[in-house]
């Protein structure tokens, strides 16, 4: 049921006077605020307090940007000390002890492969800029400019990370199909699909007659985060790393959304024992404030002085933030905590699915959950392959869990994947309680609103 709870008048304007002005005054590009009217003002771990009073349960946490929830103690202790110790806040990219704390805790969490022969550059603020950074990386080391990507992808949304993902004419990529089970390319799914997949990619790359020059690198996620939560067979991701590796081609792991312990390993390349070229790295590394990295082999650092700059690099309070966040996921295994607890939610979401036809399928990895609506109504039972999507009765489940408390995501190539991206710091109760709203949500939707777009 809805959840009710009181406000003081003054806070209830104040918080219908800030949605309205702030519908007056943005972009029509806004998203999140469309979907989740509310004025959040006081936050910690999982719950969220809006200006009308009312608590949520928060399942988006910052688009995965905070391991570890809202206001974490480790997290504000590390910011004050940066404040209280009068250390510059903003240094373009000199070195600073704080900086040196931060790289060498992150450097403690990479692939043992790569580590010790890395080297990390400082980028703009934000995952978008360090996918450009790699992307200037790798056609500046190959002198190559085509890229290859994969159906599915996002990368960002600036013009090279658009070109990767399939939202820009102007970058050459050559996009290529990801494996998936549900909805498989090739209509077989499992480690079939899989290996079909990793086949077309091999012969496109070896048939002199294909059409596509040498690619200046590989880019691929871990698992698709804004895809609809699908994840990369792991013997699918090793072969791509032995056809990379074989050919010349840099692999670039986007490890913006599946890092810092999201997927049940610190890293998502970390579950194939797959070492990358590049890591692209953003969200959680900063614990909360903007921070974005991109992590590579020595062998490819032949870019100039000034190659690929930005003004923010130097962020001071991300960098003791992140470096306090690395080091708590690390130091209590909070990666291994979001595997046992991601299998068990994704089990029990698997026997509400049983119950719904309206679910057509649940995955992920760790706590990066998944839950894709579908139409059955719409399919007939000769009809191949699953049921269609259905966008109308996401939106109305993820609108329902607002009512009752619960904050949550949609994604997916059609907007029907409703997704659940708690904090690492989630307990079980906290657990439970977010499937129990999230179950009622699905009743109540499912039973009142057409499944048809």
């Amino acid at each position: 049921m809805a959840v009710t709870q009181s406000a003081p008048v003054a806070e209830t304007v104040a918080h219908e006077g800030i949605l309205r002005r702030q519908s007056a005054r943005e972009s029509a590009a806004r998203t999140y605020a469309r979907a989740l009217p509310i004025v959040p003002v006081r936050a910690r771990g999982l719950t969220v307090e809006g200006a009308d009073g009312r608590r949520y349960l928060d399942c988006l946490s910052g688009a995965g940007s905070l391991a570890l929830g809202h206001n974490h103690p480790v997290v504000l202790t590390a910011v004050r000390e940066v404040l209280d110790s009068g250390a510059p806040l903003h240094v373009l990219d000199l070195a600073t002890p704080v900086k040196d704390a931060f790289t060498t805790e992150l450097f403690h969490t990479l692939p043992s492969g790569l580590a010790e022969h890395a080297r990390i550059q400082f980028c703009g603020p934000a995952g978008t800029d360090a996918v450009e950074a790699a992307l200037t990386l790798v056609r500046l080391a190959t002198g190559r400019g085509t890229m290859l990507s994969f159906t599915g992808a996002h990368h960002g949304m600036t013009a090279g990370a658009l070109g990767l993902s399939g939202g820009a004419r102007e970058v050459t990529a050559h996009r290529l199909p990801f494996p998936q089970d549900y909805r498989c390319p090739f209509g077989t799914g499992g480690s079939r699909g899989a290996e079909l997949a990793a086949r077309w990619t091999e012969n496109l790359l070896d048939d002199g007659k294909s059409g596509l020059p040498s690619p200046a690198g590989m880019i691929l996620e871990p698992v698709q985060g804004e895809g609809g939560v699908i994840p990369a067979p792991d013997d699918w991701l090793r072969r791509m790393r032995e056809l990379t590796a074989a050919r010349g081609i840099p692999l670039i792991a986007d490890e913006v959304q599946t890092g810092v312990g999201r997927t049940g390993a610190f890293w998502g390349v970390d579950h194939s024992g797959t070492v990358p070229d590049v890591m692209v790295m953003s969200k959680a590394i900063g614990g909360s404030l903007p921070l974005a990295v991109i992590v590579y082999h020595e062998d490819l650092d032949v870019w100039p002085a000034g190659a690929h700059a930005g003004t923010f690099r130097g962020n001071q309070l991300a960098m003791a933030a992140g470096a306090a966040t690395l080091a708590h996921v690390r130091e209590h295994r909070l990666a291994e905590r979001a595997a046992v607890l991601g299998a068990r939610m994704i089990g029990q979401l698997q026997g509400l699915a049983a119950e719904h036809p309206c679910i057509g399928d649940v995955r992920g990895r760790g706590l990066m959950i998944g839950v894709e609506f579908v139409d059955p109504e719409a399919h007939g039972t000769a009809t191949p392959g699953p049921p269609p999507a259905a966008p109308v009765l996401a939106a109305a489940v993820q609108r329902a869990c607002l009512q009752r408390g619960l904050i949550v995501e949609l994604g997916g190539r059609h907007t029907s994947v409703l997704r659940l991206l708690p904090p690492l710091t989630i307990t079980d109760e906290q657990a439970s309680a977010v499937l129990d709203r999230l179950a009622d949500a699905i009743s109540a939707a499912s039973s009142s609103h057409p499944h048809r777009a």
